[in-house]
């Protein structure tokens, strides 16, 4: 069972930045590609950005521009670069693996907190 400990969220301003983190305790980590997902009060859980094995990032419209998804392979570890953030940004932040447009793993982390405030 792969194990996913997501970091580095907290409160921030609107317009702030943020760096967020996940160590996956898999030994094929650098094989996966992995993202990095969200949840808001009351909504789904929705993917915001995807990184191959090979480094070619994804980012779904509404964070374009201002986060980037970066990875250490020698770490386990994926992060998301978040900038100039948005209220709309406020949720709970999770990875996975990412395969064929779903996540890739059925287990979860606790996930990161994110809070933007005006």
């Amino acid at each position: 069972q792969v194990q996913l400990v997501e970091s580095g969220g907290g409160l921030v301003q609107a317009g702030g930045s943020l760096r967020l983190s996940c160590v996956a305790s898999t030994p094929s980590f650098r094989l996966n590609t992995m993202g990095w997902y969200r949840q808001a009060p009351g909504k789904q859980r929705e993917l915001v950005a995807t990184i191959s094995s090979g480094g070619n990032t994804f980012c779904v419209d509404f964070v374009k521009g201002r986060f980037t998804i970066s990875r250490d392979n020698t770490v386990n570890t994926v992060y998301l670069h978040m900038n100039n953030l948005k209220l709309e940004d406020t949720a709970v932040y999770y990875c996975n693996g990412h395969h064929l447009g779903y996540p890739m793993w059925n287990s979860w982390g606790q996930g990161t907190q994110v809070t933007v405030s005006s």
